[in-house]
C-alpha cells in the first residue's frame, strides 16, 4: 500500500472535487465546510457552559448544607453561652 502524506491527501480530494464537482462549486463547499466548523465549536462551548453550571449548581448544594450546619452550631453555641452566663449569675446570688 502506497504511504501517502496528509499534504499529498489534501491535494488529492482538492483535485478530485475539482473533476467531480466543477470550480465553480469550491468557494460552496469551503463556505459549508466553515459553518459546520462553527456550528460544532458553538456546540461544543455550549456543552462546556452547562457542564461548568452543573458543576456550580453542585457545589453551591454542597456549600449549603455546611453553611447552614455552621449556622445551627453558631446559634447552640450562643445559647450555651447565654445559659453559662445565667448560671454565673445563679452562683453570684446564692454566694451573696
Amino acid at each position: 500500500m502506497v504511504g501517502l502524506a496528509p499534504s499529498d491527501l489534501i491535494i488529492l480530494i482538492i483535485v478530485a472535487v475539482i473533476l467531480f464537482a466543477g470550480a465553480s462549486k469550491i468557494p460552496e463547499i469551503f463556505r459549508s465546510l466553515g459553518r459546520a466548523t462553527g456550528e460544532f465549536k458553538k456546540g461544543k462551548m455550549e456543552a462546556e457552559m452547562e457542564l461548568m453550571q452543573m458543576q456550580q449548581a453542585q457545589n453551591q448544594n454542597f456549600q449549603q448544607p455546611q453553611s447552614s450546619k455552621e449556622a445551627e452550631l453558631q446559634r447552640k453555641i450562643e445559647e450555651l453561652q447565654k445559659q453559662l452566663e445565667e448560671l454565673k449569675k445563679q452562683q453570684r446570688q446564692q454566694n451573696s
